[in-house]
């Protein structure tokens, strides 16, 4: 279980930037059974840990003085430069209720069609769209290309194996990744039995025709 410890904030805007100097957070929780939107700090580097291990899929327990909060981290803003965590937005998940959420696909295995026909690998989806108890959220989904032992071979979300409670909201036809096999075309070399004779009879021709319209009179 990843555990985040959360205190209670009433400071805002110019005023946050003496808090985040002290190595804090600002962070907001709403959800359906939320009263209102709470305002918290969290420790930022303690926030970047969970972050790496949870992403927008694993629920973590915010505890604050109201009390546990189940969450999910719903958005964060970075710095444009640093790219440091300046905020985040966790959704509050209710027990027995459903979540939506984005889980990313992770590609692993060996696939014949790359190994020994010298085809490339094209990961067309990255994540796919979910829907399961908080419970039952999965921080991945494992896509094994081991099947991938054609050149026109494919693996569609159907295919995937999903764990016990996870319901797909994608289409099931749409494809995950893909074997290509399209390769560089190589320039065509000129013919060797040009006939440059003919070329040249023709530029001469033209500008014959050209010197005859060039010399009519004009009114």
């Amino acid at each position: 279980m990843l555990v985040l410890e959360a205190q209670k904030r009433d400071i805002f805007g110019k005023r946050l930037k003496n808090k985040r100097k002290e190595g804090l957070m600002p962070v907001i929780v709403y959800g359906p059974r939320e009263k209102k939107t709470g305002h918290f700090f969290v420790n930022l580097r303690d926030f970047e840990k969970i972050w790496k291990q949870a992403g927008e899929s694993t629920i973590i327990t915010l505890k604050t003085a109201e009390g546990n909060k189940e969450v999910l981290c719903y958005d964060i803003a970075h710095h444009p430069i640093t790219g440091q965590a300046l905020h985040a937005d966790f959704y509050a998940v209710e027990k027995g209720k459903k979540v939506e959420v984005a889980v990313p696909l992770v590609f692993e295995g060996s696939s014949p069609a790359i190994k020994e026909l010298g085809g490339t690998l094209v990961k067309v989806l990255h994540e796919i769209n979910i829907s399961a108890l908080p419970k039952d959220l999965p921080h991945e989904i494992k896509v094994n290309i081991g099947s991938l032992v054609k050149l026109d071979s494919q693996i569609t979300i159907a295919d995937l194996n999903l764990p016990n409670g996870v319901e797909v909201l994608d289409e099931g036809a749409e494809v995950v990744a893909m074997i290509s096999a399209e390769r560089e075309e190589e320039p065509e070399e000129p013919s060797e039995d040009v006939d440059f004779s003919a070329i040249e009879v023709e530029k001469k021709g033209k500008k014959e025709e050209e010197g005859e319209k060039g010399g009519e009179e004009t009114d």
